[in-house]
């Protein structure tokens, strides 16, 4: 297999959203763990949730395949654009990475296992012809955090209940700024949920307020968790970012600041708020 093919194989599993997640799982485990998880605890969750994540995103690409075949932003894809054909032949790929992830899954907790295994499932049927982002792409989008978190933690408590709130609100301001941003061609493949069946102003004002929502539960960590002055500083510097960023999508309501709001809610916040919470842990 040359270098070609390989990259087209990666670029299936969506390698800059499984990197993103398999992150974020990682650092749950060292938050979990209030920053000293043994090394092979650590390893074994990196590969089951990088391994995981790469399944499920590959089944999500494969399954939509047809849908981004019909919008410019999509459609120069792998898949869509015939890069690998026919599509199947990714599939004993896609299916080796989900089994492989929950056997480690297994080998972490049952309980990982469970998240793991509930993730795939409903990231398989969160396709873009559903109705909402939630409660599909919720449960899926949770999968990582658990993972890391059972991985060294089997209790419940308020610190996973609200990572947990951290991702389910972010979820929908990512995923529903893209849609903003191309609401022309979402509405040119049929699809016609939120925000799509709003107008922009009211679809904007929504996504102003999760991100309101968002800042809250962040610093709601601070005070729940026990985190020092260095994450305080940082999420009020990423809370305030973001607000600015959406607070300009609000004035001008255009598909630019809309996807600038996409990208800046991506690593730039999601990844960095984590960061900060390990770094809090590890230096202060």
């Amino acid at each position: 297999m040359n270098f070609g093919i390989l990259k087209n194989y990666i670029e299936v599993l969506k390698p800059r959203e499984t990197s993103l997640l398999t992150f974020i799982g990682v650092a749950v485990v060292y938050i979990a763990a209030d920053g000293e998880p043994s090394l092979g605890v650590v390893l074994l969750a990196l590969f089951a949730i990088l391994i995981a994540s790469a399944g499920a995103n590959g089944i999500t690409n494969y399954l939509d395949r047809e849908f981004d075949a019909r919008m410019e932003r999509t459609k120069h894809r792998v898949l869509p654009a015939k890069r690998i054909y026919p599509p199947q032949k990714v599939l004993p790929l896609i299916l080796t990475l989900i089994i492989t992830g929950l056997v480690l899954a297994w080998w972490l907790h049952p309980l990982a296992f469970t998240a793991d295994l509930v993730g795939t499932a409903v990231a398989a049927t969160w396709r873009k012809r559903m109705t909402c982002v939630f409660p599909q792409g919720a449960i899926a989008s949770l999968a990582p955090v658990l993972m890391g978190w059972f991985a060294v933690e089997l209790a419940f408590s308020w610190q996973l209940l609200l990572l947990c709130l951290l991702i389910l609100t972010w979820l929908p301001l990512h995923v529903w700024s893209v849609m903003v941003s191309n609401r022309d061609e979402y509405l040119g493949t049929g699809l016609d949920f939120f925000p799509m069946n709003v107008s922009i102003k009211t679809a904007v004002m929504i996504l102003l307020l999760f991100t309101f929502s968002l800042y809250i539960i962040s610093l709601t960590l601070y005070f729940v968790d026990g985190f020092g002055w260095l994450y305080l500083i940082l999420t009020n510097i990423l809370g305030i970012i973001i607000l600015y960023t959406t607070s300009r999508l609000v004035i001008s309501s255009t598909s630019k600041n809309a996807w600038r709001l996409y990208k800046v809610s991506s690593f730039p916040y999601l990844g960095l708020i984590f960061l900060a919470m390990c770094l809090d842990i590890w230096l202060i």
